[in-house]
Parts: C-alpha cells; sequence; structure tokens
C-alpha cells in the first residue's frame, strides 16, 4: 500500500471524529512521519493546502498554552468552522478558468494554432500572465495545482522516436547476433567500432560535475571557439567484446575511412594479435554511416588492404540505418569515457589520452589510447576498377550490409 493510499484509509476511518483543527494537526504528525516530501504527499492524499498541514506542524511546535489560545477565540470557545466554510476553490467561482487553462497548455487538443503561448515557455508565471489577459484571477502558485488536477507534470524530453524503421532492422540484428556468437564460439575475435565525437581540446567547459574545493571551480572559457593550435580531436574506438577490452586512436585531422581502419591496424598490432594469435578470421561490427559506413568505397578498399596485410578474413557486419546506438561500444565503452572525463577542461592532446587510457569500470574494462597525428586527406575517389579487383564475398541476406573481405594473394595484388 503506498503513502497515499494508507494516509486516505486513516483519515476516512478518522473523519468523523476530527474536527477542522484536530484534522490539520493529525495531518502534520503524517507528514513528519514520512519525513522528507511529506507535506505535499499528506496534502494531496487528503486533497487540502500544504498551507494547512503548515498550520498544524506550528500547532505542534507551540506550547500547550499557545496552542489553545491560537485554536479559541476571545471566547475562549474552540473555533469550529460551519460546513462548506472557507475560502471557495477558483473553480468553484470560475466556471471556464480550467478549460482555458488546459487550451493553453495544449493549443493542438483544442484547434488553437493561433495561441500566443504555442512556441513560447509555458512556465507557470506565463501562463498566469496569460489567464489575467482573459480575464482570469489566477497567481503562478494557482495554476501550478491547477495543472496537477489537470493531469500535467513537470518533465523532460525522452528520446524513443527512432524514425522511420527499416523493414529489416529485427532480422539484420539477429544476424549479427548469430554471426557474433558464432565467432565467439570459434576464439575468433568480434570488435565494435566507432567513432567517438570531436572534441575541443583546450580550457573549455566539459559538461558534468568533478570535486574541488568550495567556491574554487576551475576557470574556463567563456565561448567555445576552436583553438587555431589546439583544434579537436576525433576519438576513433574499437571494442573487443568478448575480453571487455578496448582500443581508442585519438585522431587530431579528418575522421576519414583511412582513419578507421588505421585505428583497427593499431589495435590488432597492440592488443589483438596477442590475444587471438591463431585467429583466422576477424569479425567488425559498424553503423550504417560516417566514415566506416558500407557505402564508403574507401572503407571497404582499405579493409582489404588490412586483409591483405593480416592475412586473415575480415568479417563486416553492419547495424542498419538510424540503429547506431544498439552498437556495443556506445553503452560498453563510450559511456564509460565521458563519464571519466566529466566537469574536466580536455587542455591538451595528451590529457585527452591519459583520460580516456585511466578509464575503468568495476565489470573490468580496460581501455588504451595512443594519439594518431597521421595527417588523412579527405575527397579520395575510389574508380570502379579498384573495387572490381577486392577479394569480396556478400551474404544472401542484405549484402550491402553483411560481407566478407579475404586475403588476396601476392599474384592477386598484380
Amino acid at each position: 500500500m503506498s503513502d497515499t493510499q494508507r494516509i486516505q484509509a486513516k483519515y476516512h476511518g478518522l473523519a468523523r471524529y476530527l474536527d477542522e483543527a484536530a484534522l490539520r494537526v493529525w495531518a502534520a504528525v503524517e507528514a513528519r512521519a514520512i519525513g522528507r516530501g511529506g507535506v505535499s504527499r499528506v496534502a494531496h492524499a487528503l486533497g487540502i493546502s500544504r498551507n494547512t498541514v503548515y498550520a498544524g506542524m506550528r500547532d505542534l511546535e507551540s506550547t500547550p498554552d499557545a496552542s489553545a489560545e491560537r485554536l479559541s477565540g476571545a471566547s475562549g470557545k474552540r473555533r469550529i468552522r460551519a460546513p462548506g466554510g472557507g475560502r471557495k476553490k477558483l473553480t468553484d467561482k470560475d466556471s471556464t478558468l480550467l478549460a482555458d487553462l488546459d487550451a493553453l497548455v495544449e493549443p493542438t487538443a483544442r484547434g488553437d494554432p493561433t495561441s500566443p503561448l504555442r512556441w513560447s515557455c509555458k512556465s507557470t508565471s506565463a501562463l498566469a500572465r496569460q489567464l489575467k489577459r482573459m480575464g482570469h484571477t489566477v497567481s503562478p502558485r494557482s495554476v501550478s495545482t491547477l495543472l496537477a488536477d489537470l493531469g500535467y507534470r513537470l518533465q523532460s524530453v525522452r528520446k524513443a522516436r527512432e524514425g522511420r524503421q527499416h523493414p529489416d532492422r529485427d532480422t539484420q540484428f539477429r544476424h549479427i547476433a548469430d554471426e557474433t556468437a558464432a565467432y565467439q564460439a570459434a576464439g575468433a575475435p568480434v570488435i565494435a567500432v566507432d567513432t567517438k565525437k570531436k572534441a575541443l581540446v583546450g580550457d573549455f567547459k566539459n559538461p558534468g560535475r568533478e570535486w574541488q574545493p568550495q567556491g574554487e571551480p576551475e576557470r574556463v572559457r567563456v565561448h567555445d571557439f576552436k583553438d587555431p593550435d589546439l583544434g579537436k580531436v576525433a576519438p576513433y574506438g574499437v571494442y573487443d567484446i568478448a575480453a571487455n577490452q578496448g582500443w581508442v586512436s585519438v585522431g587530431v585531422d579528418h575522421d576519414t575511412a583511412q582513419f578507421a581502419v588505421e585505428s583497427i591496424r593499431r589495435w590488432w598490432v597492440e592488443m589483438g594479435q596477442w590475444r587471438y594469435p591463431d585467429a583466422d578470421h576477424l569479425m567488425i561490427t559498424a553503423d550504417c554511416g560516417a566514415s566506416n559506413g558500407p557505402r564508403q568505397r574507401l572503407w571497404r578498399v582499405e579493409l582489404q588492404q588490412l586483409a591483405d596485410e593480416l592475412n586473415r578474413t575480415i568479417r563486416v557486419c553492419h547495424f542498419p540505418p538510424g540503429t547506431s546506438k544498439w552498437n556495443k561500444i556506445e553503452h560498453r565503452m563510450f559511456c564509460h569515457i565521458t563519464q571519466n572525463w566529466r566537469g574536466r577542461p580536455l587542455t591538451s592532446r595528451e590529457v585527452v589520452v591519459e583520460l580516456i587510457g585511466h578509464t575503468t569500470t568495476q565489470k573490468g574494462l580496460r581501455i588504451q589510447a595512443q594519439l594518431d597525428i597521421n595527417r588523412y586527406e579527405t575527397g579520395i575517389k575510389i574508380p570502379q576498377k579498384t573495387l572490381d579487383e577486392l577479394a569480396i564475398e556478400r551474404d544472401a541476406f542484405h549484402g550491402d550490409w553483411n560481407y566478407r573481405l579475404h586475403p588476396r594473394t601476392a599474384s592477386d595484388n598484380m
């Protein structure tokens, strides 16, 4: 049973024995027993004002004589309000108030696209001002109470709409899951790759809070104009799903397919080959866009070169468009990096590398990071002849999303 139900049950049992004064004292006792938020809960459960509960608390805190004097009039008799006495509700005195307020808050529900609040802040003060212009007498606090009566609550927006879903979305998810399980069962590496959002380098504000001496917050720049010398960094991540380990190449130039594949190459040299010395296959899960998208010709060409270098088949499965948040690197690695550097200005590239490299979790996540100072050209054109020479094998199901790049022999490259 919730607090509200419990309070209402008590009230129904005591109502015929309580007068107005005893009710507010009992309400105050209940509010204190609940603790934080008790006044609001009791007031809501009983349908009384919070001020009434606070008045009961003042009665409890005062001396017996002072309390008796306050509850009694000059005649010394206990003052009990007659049935139906007291201030009338605003809605009883103003029959159109609720309807007008509801129309202002949700104008589309009333077919009123010209509402003056349609594109403005729906604060209680703004609503009260507009209601007064319409001839109502109401305060911002009363507007807040009326909104609660109408079923409105203060809420933030929630990311839930993914836009139009591809008809094969769920089938592709299952396909990726099956392939991942098969590769891991065979002892082959399965990595998730993606580029984290570019970050400004310098004494700029970074969202979040960090412990500092009271009154001594770290000072950063007011405006987020890119530093001409430090610029931005593009962290490209490689996450080993089975090992719960990651690699991040902190690039200082463009986020291109060459940069993406170079990051995978560095992961293999520094981490992958030592953990999977006998694996002859490598599986990659990637988004459907940016530098590692399936339409990127350069992405496939660079992966082919990597397959040739490693003499291993590279298996690629892309997530459907608009589903990048399902990529495991997002909620297994990138989110922890963001948490680790929250509230800290990224004053140098070295600081970025150190903060990423020191990101850990209780579940054993470990990350290695390295600065990549190479320059990557944009706008590279790949001729069709080069694509025709790729040793690519596409799946029967969505070959545009699922394919393999086999290593070519020396004679193939001639």
